[in-house]
């Protein structure tokens, strides 16, 4: 980054806003927190999600979950794909937290989801403001929301509104599996494995064999960017840049759950290979670096929380259904870490119960802001870690 945009970094963030000045010395003075039992930080969380989708009551985008706040832009507007895997957190958290009205929280997202979808299929892109154009990867996760409004909540409407968004993927899909149009940026991504795993779960469910083989060939694609040690190219979210640890565990966990659906071994094989070496550059306190380049070399200052969540998440996951327990103190390692940037201090702050992006805040990886996927993502390694050990 040039120096002229170091110095334009205060006037973006407006630092100088005693808000943002407490925030930010609170990541210099006190940088770790207290850490409680599971209970409390996934309480703590979901609250902070249940306020973010309560901030949009009575704007045009009621029932969605605000994309997160920003030192930029205060709380954001709603955000059609974070708030559709969202869905699935709500009902998780609803009998582990015995709250029902999560629930009624779940079923606002998909009748919000539901009134926006384009009538071929896809689902606006960004926070689906005017002229907004559809994105691969964001139509994919809204139809993990769907799908479980299916089977979880027994809406048939979600599954018939999957099914035509799965059927718009599959006209945007090259022969080879790959996407390469309607993509973020224009460029290529191997983390769209996450859209292809809701693409093979709508084909499940439907009975679809057109939206499974689709999704089969996109995670037959990917495998062809897997190097030899383990790391994907094309991952990042521009040509040429170092992919986040979000992205990298992104691309891992839709390799993986697709694996686990069809019962197939390379593509279990191709996400343990990611993880086992992620694993093997976790630090003692639990972190791993914001990047990560084709050597697994970075030079990160900062941890992408939101990564490190979806890492504790897959190797829940490789517990859970391979039995590789010699992955728990990794987990372990993981949430404590995160456990000690979540803040918990009942106030009710725009920081209480959240995830911020990077740790510290002016990491690169959504810089000065609580993004509402760190926080979904953080619940849902809490969540995955119960499943994995159904002991804590």
């Amino acid at each position: 980054m040039s120096l002229n945009k170091y110095l334009a970094l205060p006037c973006r963030y407006k630092i100088w806003k005693p808000q943002h000045i407490q925030l930010l010395a609170s990541d210099i003075l006190k940088p770790n927190q207290p850490i409680f039992d599971h209970s409390a930080h996934l309480r703590a969380t979901i609250d902070w999600l249940s306020r973010a989708q309560d901030i949009r009551q009575g704007q045009t985008d009621t029932g969605g979950v605000s994309a997160g706040w920003s030192f930029e832009d205060g709380w954001l507007p709603s955000y059609p794909e974070t708030s559709g895997y969202i869905v699935e957190t709500f009902v998780a958290a609803s009998e582990t937290l015995n709250q029902t009205e999560l629930i009624d929280r779940a079923h606002k997202i998909i009748d919000w989801e539901l009134s926006i979808q384009n009538d071929d299929g896809s689902f606006p892109g960004h926070f689906g403001e005017v002229g907004s154009k559809p994105v691969i990867f964001n139509t994919g996760q809204i139809m993990h929301g769907m799908n479980c409004g299916y089977a979880q909540l027994k809406r048939d409407e979600c599954l018939t509104a999957a099914v035509k968004a799965g059927k718009w993927l599959i006209k945007q899909q090259d022969d080879d599996g790959c996407w390469r149009r309607s993509t973020h940026n224009g460029v290529i991504h191997t983390y769209n494995t996450r859209a292809a795993w809701a693409l093979m779960q709508t084909g499940i469910l439907a009975n679809e064999s057109t939206l499974t083989s689709a999704a089969e060939r996109n995670i037959n694609w990917a495998l062809t960017q897997q190097l030899k040690n383990g790391w994907y190219e094309n991952n990042a979210f521009t040509t040429g840049a170092e992919p986040f640890t979000h992205t990298i565990a992104y691309a891992i966990r839709g390799i993986l759950e697709c694996g686990l659906l069809l019962n197939k071994a390379e593509y279990i094989e191709s996400a343990t290979k990611a993880a086992a070496k992620l694993a093997s550059l976790q630090s003692d306190d639990g972190a791993l670096k914001g990047t990560y380049d084709s050597n697994w070399q970075s030079g990160a200052y900062y941890v992408c929380l939101t990564g490190l969540a979806q890492t504790s998440i897959i190797w829940s996951r490789l517990i859970e259904t391979q039995n590789q327990s010699e992955l728990q103190p990794h987990v372990d390692q993981a949430l404590n870490y995160l456990k000690q940037k979540h803040q918990i201090n009942n106030k009710q702050s725009v920081n209480d119960g959240a995830i911020a992006g990077s740790f510290p805040l002016w990491g690169r990886y959504s810089m000065f802001e609580y993004p509402n996927w760190a926080a979904k993502f953080f619940a849902e390694a809490i969540l995955s870690d119960l499943a994995a050990n159904n002991t804590k």
